[in-house]
């Protein structure tokens, strides 16, 4: 397989289990906050206020992650075979 293979396949993977990561642990949030909130009624405006905090930095690190992906995707792997043949072509004139 080719560099461009890997790099493809690492970005899908990136982003794909970041995804079911952030989805899985914001599921998980939001359930122990409705199970809270029935418990502590007077509560429920701390805890909303705590539960989108937390749901903001889980999809703040999902996001992060997908930029890392993309950065990769688009980073050029034949970047240094393309300046060693430019550096040839012209020396050789």
């Amino acid at each position: 397989m080719e560099v461009i293979s890997f790099v493809a396949l690492a970005a899908g993977l990136i982003i794909g289990l970041g995804a079911v990561g952030a989805c899985i642990g914001i599921g998980i949030m939001g359930s122990k906050y409705l199970e809270s909130a029935a418990r502590q009624p007077e509560l429920m405006g701390e805890l909303q206020t705590k539960m989108f905090l937390l749901a903001g930095l889980i999809d703040a690190a999902f996001i992060i992650g997908t930029g890392i992906a993309l950065w990769f995707a688009t980073a050029n792997p034949f970047l240094g075979q393309i300046a060693a043949a430019v550096a040839a072509a012209g020396g050789a004139k």
